[in-house]
């Protein structure tokens, strides 16, 4: 015992073991010494136990292990993201399976996951041919729409599925009937908008408006114009923010509407004086006229209205009735015409509906005989608006005086029934019809650059331009805004033409536009 360790009390070298408990005890003064009594658990992960940490928990007192909270945590989350997309408790437990499939039942932990539960909730809408927009689900989820996108497309091809195409007619639908700037419209009246917009929506599809566009911004565009239509006052504004899109592309479609309808109105016999700025006074005949075409039979063909059947008994009986509710303000008066005013006694009978036909020169007398008859409406308007000054307004026909809503495009139809009707006009996708105007452009700037070239080549000779057919620079540089007052004769591409004509390319190659690759290919391949 003296050649033990001195005690940490006493100092004395007196330290032995206790009998029953094992410890080292100093027997001069009892102390017991620390740091001499450690019994480490010797045994592996099976051995004993510790004495405040047990094996399997995550910390003191919990009852749960990390798998069970991690799967706890990712259940709540999805519950939370699918109440704040209105989700159902059916379709909630959609998304949780589709989650546990894509996981093996793992869940997970993070914003990867977050993106997950997202593009399930998307996938499974879309499955379903139920209108769910990706912005929203993108802003639900904190992430932009290009991140949702790709992990929509990695879960569509892990499970294998095939997506349904986005119907556009079941979103006007939705939005019309669930929509905050339609919750106080008439229940009726939102009956009659939506087949009106189906209509329409149809005929933009026809008419190749929707075609590569993002879908949502015609959807608000034909919103605001039925709504127009029913004089309900509607802020195209406010239907963008609701339908989650930009409010420049969703004026981007109202106006390319506005002017697909004018293109319409060219083939009545007032279709000249028609424009995007006064179509709301001609709508209700236009769409009637849309209406009474798409009902036409097929087999009839003719130069200006076809048959039309009994329909278009009451579109004579509404044009040409006196009591026809079609009102223009006092200030717009001058200047204008009113259409389709006559007296009763001078409507046109018809013995037989179904062999009824109208030449075009039959209406433009109407419509002469009418617009020489506008002082009429003139002094009457005088009479009733002298008391007060009215703003510029245009009164549309109460629907129920023009729409019937009995043609097959107010119904909904596949694709290849809607291309297959007539409504007034057959036009060209935009961007063919922009690829055209470009093209044009192109083949008007070569001819301006080949008159440069010949007046810098030959300046003695700079007056014979038999050969060339020289354009005016305004048509060379039409379809592009200039912001400065004085307008340039040349541009950039003015230049590059010149160069692609100085070394011998082809003016065919030119047209198509693809200046780079010709420049790599004729002018810096050395």
């Amino acid at each position: 015992m003296d050649n033990s360790r001195a005690c940490n009390s006493c100092g004395k070298r007196t330290i032995g073991s206790d009998l029953d408990t094992g410890h080292a005890v100093c027997t001069s003064c009892g102390v017991i010494q620390e740091f001499d009594n450690y019994n480490p658990q010797i045994g592996g992960i099976s051995g004993p136990a510790g004495t405040y940490i047990r094996a399997g928990t995550s910390g003191t007192g919990t009852l749960y292990n990390y798998k069970e909270t991690k799967i706890y945590e990712a259940q709540k989350e999805i519950e939370v993201l699918m109440y704040q997309l209105g989700f159902s408790p059916k379709k909630s437990e959609e998304v949780k399976a589709m989650v546990v499939k894509i996981t093996e039942g793992e869940y997970g932990v993070g914003r990867w996951f977050t993106v997950l539960i997202g593009a399930c909730a998307y996938v499974v809408m879309r499955l379903d041919v139920k209108p769910l927009a990706i912005v929203k689900v993108a802003n639900v989820v904190g992430c932009d729409i290009y991140e949702l996108g790709r992990m929509v497309y990695r879960v569509v091809d892990f499970l294998d599925l095939k997506l349904p195409g986005f119907d556009i007619v079941d979103s006007f639908e939705y939005y019309l009937r669930n929509a905050p700037s339609f919750s106080g419209v008439d229940q009726d009246v939102i009956g009659k908008m939506l087949k009106q917009g189906v209509f329409l929506v149809q005929c933009l599809v026809k008419w190749y408006v929707t075609t590569g566009r993002r879908p949502l911004p015609v959807v608000a565009a034909v919103l605001v114009f039925v709504s127009q239509l029913n004089q309900i006052e509607v802020k195209i504004e406010d239907v963008a923010n609701e339908l989650q899109v930009a409010v420049v592309t969703c004026r981007l479609r109202y106006k390319e509407l506005l002017e697909r309808l004018v293109k319409v109105a060219r083939g009545l016999p007032w279709g000249q004086d028609v424009t995007v700025k006064n179509i709301m006074k001609h709508v209700t005949f236009v769409i009637q006229y849309m209406e009474l075409k798409s009902m036409a039979k097929k087999s009839d063909k003719r130069k200006c209205f076809e048959d039309a059947g009994f329909d278009l008994d009451y579109l004579i009986d509404d044009c040409l009735s006196i009591d026809t509710d079609y009102n223009l303000d006092v200030a717009d008066t001058e200047n204008e015409s009113q259409y389709f005013q006559m007296d009763r006694a001078s409507r046109l009978s018809i013995e037989s509906a179904n062999k009824f036909q109208m030449s075009q020169e039959c209406l433009a007398m109407i419509y002469s005989r009418i617009k020489n008859e506008m002082y009429v409406v003139e002094s009457k308007n005088n009479r009733n608006n002298n008391t007060r000054k009215r703003k510029r307004r245009y009164d549309v026909l109460p629907y129920v005086e023009w729409w019937k809503g009995e043609s097959e495009m107010s119904k909904k139809l596949l694709v290849k029934d809607i291309v297959e009707k007539d409504v007034g006009l057959s036009a060209m996708p935009p961007s063919y019809d922009g690829g055209c105007l470009a093209y044009e452009r192109r083949k008007e700037r070569i001819k301006a650059a080949k008159f440069r070239i010949h007046k810098t080549m030959y300046p003695s000779n700079a007056g014979a331009t038999d050969k060339i057919e020289l354009c005016p620079v305004e048509h060379a540089n039409a379809g592009k805004k200039r912001r400065r007052k004085k307008q340039v004769d040349v541009d950039w591409e003015d230049f590059i033409i010149e160069t692609l004509l100085l070394h011998q390319v082809e003016e065919e190659e030119i047209e198509k536009g693809y200046y780079k690759n010709l420049l790599d290919l004729h002018v810096f391949n050395y």
